[in-house]
Parts: structure tokens; sequence; C-alpha cells
């Protein structure tokens, strides 16, 4: 086992190293991760019986232990010694998984209690553990190649969820529900992910730690808190996150419920339609980390942001379609925008938080944001799942109708159970996105700028790679566009050397 202590120099190939491993490393957490949480939890808690309001509480586990990332501060501050943190709260919580695996050949409240259990315990774990990863993380990585390196790492953590998620969906597909062969996927499933998460800690344990800094006084947990705090930029990003993440999981979590029970689909189908999320993400997942590391998170945060709140909604539509085919054809389309926005939302919140905090002492700032986002995030689904009866009982009709000298038609649109809470991550998302335009980041372009830019981008790749001339035609961005991108590049680079020149004045 290599050494869990943290060094006090850290030599450029063993920095190198380490950020390969975390690359490679990659294939086991996500390993563990796409065959234990999301879809496949879900999945198994109604396998097990779970109610609307257990289902709630089991989604907000991983936000709720969160929480405890405020003690997990003077953990790290006091110990300074992450890496062992990090792989032993990873050891404890990830055998928490083999526990889980042995509920599915039991009936009644007593597994979903053990289940329910297991995960808190999991996530507690998993908590704490992530709050030495993260300032670690922060400290290994350089600032440059931030974005590059966490877009590799997730591309490689979205493609291990494409190949299981696959893989997940065959298996359900051929079991019959409420079967022994049913039983057998799901315990093997978390007892594979329970060996993937050991083999994540081992590789973990190989990564280099530098040193933190040394403090000659006391920790304060108070006095940890208060930078961030007291940093209004941060706090404007922590309000956006904080609805951001209340919007997200008031409904996200009810997917699954709300394809099986409300429409009537196969738990297979939605580990198919988690497949095919996925496949949108890791196509533009690398392409997301280049322009946030060329232009700004915040500016990725601007497309990518709308996009998933509009595709959110736009989930009732399947409640109205009568055709089953058609149903399933939107809601593949649905989970294409989704898979390919949420790689960017997800990218650009961990960047920006990370961006914000200073070097060297980011552990407050990262456990001060993920705690808001425990509460948003946590508190969202346990409200859904308490009022998921209160919603089920009614029911919102309206009638849009067309008349003209020649004819009429009319459209009926129905609302009920989870379509409300779709409806409601609207505006709630939108007040999100407002938030968002409030924050302040370096090198941030507007997002008109950003997609002049992209699509510049895309048409110089098909040119490159088309020799047809019709082709090329077709490509063609008009002239004022290609104004507006080199207007878009100038404005960013004279921002660049501002921020340049400020951050010198301010070191002398």
């Amino acid at each position: 086992m290599p050494s869990l202590s943290p060094q006090s120099h850290v030599s450029d190939d063993e920095r190198e190293r380490g950020l390969r491993l975390l690359v490679v490393e990659a294939a086991f957490s996500g390993g563990a991760t796409a065959l234990t949480t999301g879809v496949i939890l879900t999945a198994f808690a109604l396998h097990l019986g779970a109610s609307n309001t257990m289902i709630g509480v089991l989604a907000s586990a991983p936000f709720l232990a969160q929480l405890l990332q405020l003690p997990a501060i003077l953990l790290v501050e006091r110990l300074r010694q992450r890496k062992r943190i990090a792989v032993l709260t990873s050891i404890v919580g990830r055998s928490m998984l083999a526990v889980m695996a042995l509920t599915a050949f039991s009936t009644g409240m007593l597994p979903l209690l053990i289940l329910l259990t297991a995960q808190f315990t999991l996530c507690g774990f998993g908590a704490v553990g992530s709050c030495a990863w993260n300032t670690w993380l922060r400290d290994l990585a350089p600032e440059n190649r931030l974005g590059q390196v966490m877009a590799k790492r997730t591309t490689r953590l979205t493609a291990i969820n494409l190949a299981l998620g696959v893989a997940a969906a065959i298996a359900l597909d051929v079991t019959d529900a409420q079967s022994l062969a049913r039983d057998l996927v799901f315990a093997g499933m978390f007892l594979i992910g329970c060996i993937a998460g050991l083999i994540s800690a081992r590789m973990v344990s190989a990564m280099p730690e530098p040193a933190m800094p040394e403090r000659s006084d006391r920790v304060s947990l108070v006095a940890l808190l208060m930078p961030p705090l007291r940093d209004s930029n941060f706090k404007r990003l922590l309000i956006f996150v904080a609805s951001w993440q209340f919007a997200v999981n008031l409904a996200t979590p009810f997917f699954t419920v709300f394809i099986v029970r409300q429409l009537g689909f196969d738990a297979s189908f939605v580990m198919a339609l988690s497949v095919v999320s996925q496949v949108a993400n890791i196509l533009v997942l690398r392409y997301w980390g280049e322009l946030s590391d060329r232009f700004a998170n915040k500016s990725v945060l601007a497309i990518c942001a709308p996009v998933y709140i509009f595709s959110i909604v736009a989930m009732i539509g399947a409640s109205q379609i009568a055709d089953r085919d058609l149903v399933k054809l939107w809601l593949i389309l649905l989970h294409l925008a989704m898979g390919a926005s949420v790689a960017g939302v997800t990218l650009a919140v961990s960047n920006i938080a990370l961006k914000l905090s200073p070097r060297g002492s980011a552990t407050a700032y990262i456990a001060v944001s993920a705690t808001v986002t425990a509460i948003a995030a946590g508190t969202a689904p346990i409200l859904g799942g308490l009022l998921a009866d209160f919603f089920a009982q009614r029911r919102l009709e309206l009638l849009v109708r067309w008349s003209s000298p020649q004819s009429s038609f009319s459209v009926p649109i129905l609302l009920t159970s989870w379509d409300f809470y779709f409806l409601l991550a609207g505006p709630i998302g939108m007040y999100a996105i407002h938030r968002l335009s409030l924050v302040q980041e370096q090198g941030e372009i507007e997002p008109r700028e950003m997609m002049t830019e992209m699509l510049n981008n895309t048409r110089r790749s098909i040119r490159n790679i088309s020799s047809v001339a019709g082709l090329r035609a077709a490509t063609f961005v008009p002239v004022s566009l290609l104004r507006d991108g080199r207007t878009a590049l100038r404005r960013r680079s004279a921002m660049k050397q501002a921020d340049q020149m400020f951050e010198e004045r301010r070191e002398d």
C-alpha cells in the first residue's frame, strides 16, 4: 500500500503521473457510481416496494450527507492529511454497497430501512472524503489545465456509465419484475460496484498529495467559514447554486417514477434513456471543457442551464401525447438535450467553485458551496416525495381552441401528478439563471458572442473534413456573425489584459 502521507515537494513527473491516475481511476469510481446510483438505485427501490416519500428521502441522501462537510473542514485543517482521509472514508463508505446488495433478496419495510441506512452511511463517509479530495485536487491540478483534466476525467466517467448502462438495461430487459433473476441482477450490480469502489480507493492512494501550508493558529470553524461568507462574489455564486439545485432536484429524482408509474414503461426503457443521455454527454463534454478554459465557466453555464431547464419543463409533453411511439421519441429527444446540457452545467459549476476559491485555502470555500448544495438539493426531493400524494389527487385542465371561418380545432392540456413538478422547476430555474448573471468571473463573454464562436468553430471543423463544395456552401455563416465573433475575441483579449494588469498591481 503506498504511503498516505502528504509530500512537501511534488515533482513535475509525480504531478503528471498523479493526473494520469486521476483520469484512469475515473473508470472504477465511475463504475461504482453507475451501478449503484441514479436510475438503478431508484429502480431498485421501486423493486423493493418503496413509496414516493421513501424515494424522495433516498434521493436526498447524497445531498443531505454533504452537511458533514462542515465538521470535515475541521478534520482536514487539523489533520492536514487529505489523502489519508479520502482513502479511508472511501473504503468504509463503499463497503456499504455489499450490505445494500443483500437487501435484494428480502421484502417488506426492513430491507428498505437497511437500504436507506446504508445509503446514508455511504454518502456520509463520501462527503467527508470529498471535502479532502476536492481541496487536494485543487492543489494538484495546474489552474490553466483544470478544465481539460476534469473534462478528460468526466469523459472517462461518462464512458463507463454508458457501457454499464447498456449492460444494466439489457440485464433488466431479459429478467421479469419481482423474479429471482431480477433479485440477482440488482444484487450483482451493487456487489460489482463495491469491488470497483475499493479498487478506486487503491488507485487514489497512489496519487501524490502536496502538503498543505502549516498553520500557526488553532483552527476555528467560524474563522474558516467567514472568508467565503464575506466574499460578495462568492455569495452570489452560492445563491445561484442554491436556487439551481432546488429547481433541478425538485423534478429529476422522480423521472424514473414518472416514466414507470405514470407513463407505464419498463425500467429497462428508463435505463435506455439514461444511456441516450450519457451518449450525448460524452460527445460534447470535451468541447465544454475546452470552452470553459478558453472563455469562462459562466459563459458555458449561460448556454447550458436554460437548455436543461427547458428540457425538464418539456417532460410535461410526454403525458400529453397519446401515441406510445411518439412518447418514446419525445423522451429520447429530451434526454439527448439534457445529456448534452448537463455535461456543461456539471463541469462549469464545479470549475467555477474551484476557480473562485483561493489556492491553498480552498477547503472552506468548497465546503460552504457543498453545504448550500446539500440543503437546497436535499430538501427538494423530500418535499417532492411528501407532496406526491397531494398532486396525485389534483389535476389542471387547459383547453387551447383555434377557430376560423373554415374550421376549428382544440388541444386539451391535462396536468397531473409529476407534471406539476416539471412545471414548477421552470420559474425556479429561470430565477437561478438570473442570479448567475450577477456572478463575476474573469474572461466571461456574452452568450451571443460565445454562440458565434461555437458556430465559427463548427464551420471550420466541417470545412476541414469536407471537400464537397455544396457542403461548404451549406455551412456559410453570415458576415455579421463573423464580425461579431472577431469583436468578441478582441473584447475577451482586452478583458484578459485588464485582469492581468489588475493582478500585477495588486501584487505590487
